[in-house]
């Protein structure tokens, strides 16, 4: 999907989704407990990428984390402003955090990419590679299926995808996962999460590369 269609439909929708999601309460204990361990080894800035309605870049703050909210619906940052108004929102898109390269601890991806078509994952991907810091880490939860699969979501088609297929995509990027996590919940469509950092060794780098010292 565009940005300017995930942006209008949200955007035209952001008064009865905040209602509905907007706020720590409304969200499972098991995610809680999972962004808050993960969010515990990070030190330094942390961007919540695609934070909606801001109760997860809110949520990290409240740990001491220097978390940042942001997202391409303005009316999203305007109500999370007005909601958390000591916690940091900004509209931006995720193919371009607009930081500098490598400056960044971690980025919470929680469920901000199920409406990127499988072409465009890689674009974001890669922006988020570029801004995390060697040692960094991302988590990501979407949507977890047996196949990549568009489905109708509420607001706007979405998409499934199996952990080892998003895993693929993360080491095509760069990326070296170090954890999954799949959950189904009664009447709910299957959760998945990944954490994973920047791989240790330029992805760029011939496997097999032979450096002369002569």
């Amino acid at each position: 999907m565009s940005r300017g269609t995930v942006r209008s439909a949200y955007g035209a929708r952001a008064k009865e989704y905040t209602e509905l999601f907007g706020t720590i309460d409304n969200t499972h204990p098991a995610d809680q407990a999972l962004i808050a361990a993960w969010a515990h080894g990070l030190d330094g800035k942390v961007i919540d990428a695609g934070c909606g309605p801001g109760q997860w870049t809110n949520f990290l703050h409240a740990l001491g984390v220097d978390a940042e909210g942001v997202d391409i619906v303005p009316e999203f940052i305007e109500s999370a402003r007005q909601h958390y108004p000591n916690t940091a929102f900004r509209v931006g898109s995720l193919e371009q955090l607009q930081v500098p390269d490598q400056s960044l601890a971690g980025i919470l991806a929680w469920y901000s990419l199920i409406h990127t078509s499988p072409d465009d994952i890689p674009t974001v991907l890669a922006e988020f590679a570029r801004c995390l810091a060697p040692g960094g880490s991302l988590l990501m939860g979407f949507f977890e299926g047996e196949t990549v699969e568009k489905f109708p979501h509420a607001v706007m088609p979405a998409y499934f995808w199996p952990v080892a297929e998003m895993g693929k995509c993360l080491d095509r990027a760069g990326f070296l996962v170090t954890s999954s996590n799949f959950r189904k919940d009664p009447d709910a469509r299957p959760h998945a999460s990944i954490i994973a950092t920047p791989h240790p060794v330029p992805h760029w780098f011939p496997e097999h590369t032979v450096v002369r010292r002569d």
